[in-house]
């Protein structure tokens, strides 16, 4: 079992209210869990209007998998026109065989 967890640190250049924020948010938290199974959670910055902060992780059986999850993920964050992507960490954990 492989595991990552990524922290993107992100821009809503569109909103200006935490309740705009957190609108342009659930639905990006919604897209990430229902087309790639990920948990998403707010993280950081959740008193600003405009900047966000998502812990994001996905699990794979195999690591090449993970990381072909993990890139298409990226490339859907970059294509939404509502955010800007300003920084992305990804930490990988695997379990060890047993």
């Amino acid at each position: 079992m492989h595991v990552v967890a990524l922290r993107v640190d992100l821009l809503v250049p569109g909103a200006h209210s935490l309740k705009a924020k957190r609108s342009v948010l659930k639905a990006l938290k919604h897209e990430l869990n229902a087309t790639y199974g990920a948990a998403v959670a707010e993280v950081d910055h959740q008193d600003l209007w405009q900047r966000a902060a998502l812990g994001v992780s996905l699990v794979a059986p195999q690591a090449g998998h993970l990381d072909r999850r993990v890139h298409t993920v990226r490339r859907h964050l970059d294509d939404r026109p509502d955010i800007e992507v300003l920084d992305v960490g990804i930490s990988y954990l695997e379990k060890p065989d047993v």
